[in-house]
């Protein structure tokens, strides 16, 4: 009986710098209650979740990105949420920049023309920061809006190591020079 190809778990994502990793990082564990914060390195914003994929198609999607054209950006996390129906924390902006939602348009354009599935749900920036929570707790710290100099994106492999979830950086796609 022949076995059948492994798959890769993949996404596109906007990968913030160390720096702005920590600060949310930090917030989420002070803001994190009974809830589970994220961990610092797992911190970043889904553009476009392929899923399980077949590693034969990686050399399509390395291509398929590389052709993406943006210009860099300015992202201000200025706001925070709560929803109830999969208890998570987040934040994100009060106005998506619309350099975001072209680059986001035309990478999910690229990927449907290639016939490429991905999750369709309707684009949202956000950055996922406490998972589990029963809500933004009183006690949680004031949020502080950031501003995230965007000047890349990047394609992501989800794997498991020791029951844990964790995100390696296999690719990155810098915007058009500024």
């Amino acid at each position: 009986m022949e076995r059948a190809a492994a798959t890769l778990r993949l996404f596109f994502a906007l990968w913030p710098p160390l720096d702005l990793q920590a600060k949310l990082a930090v917030w989420a564990r002070r803001a994190a209650g009974s809830g589970r914060a994220m961990r610092r390195e797992n911190i970043h914003l889904t553009l476009a979740f392929l899923g399980a994929t077949d590693p034969a198609l990686l050399p399509k999607l390395i291509a398929l990105a590389a052709s993406v054209r943006f210009d860099p950006l300015r992202l201000s996390l200025d706001r925070v949420g709560y929803w109830k129906h999969n208890r998570i924390i987040w934040c994100g902006a009060e106005v998506e920049p619309p350099a975001l939602i072209a680059l986001v348009e035309d990478l999910r354009a690229r990927l449907s023309a290639a016939g490429i599935r991905y999750d369709r749900k309707v684009f949202f920036a956000h950055l996922t920061l406490v998972r589990k929570a029963l809500g933004v707790e009183d006690a949680a710290p004031r949020w502080v809006p950031l501003a995230w100099d965007v000047r890349d994106f990047v394609l992501v492999r989800s794997l498991e190591i020791e029951g844990r979830v964790s995100y390696e950086v296999m690719q990155r796609f810098p915007a058009a020079a500024g």
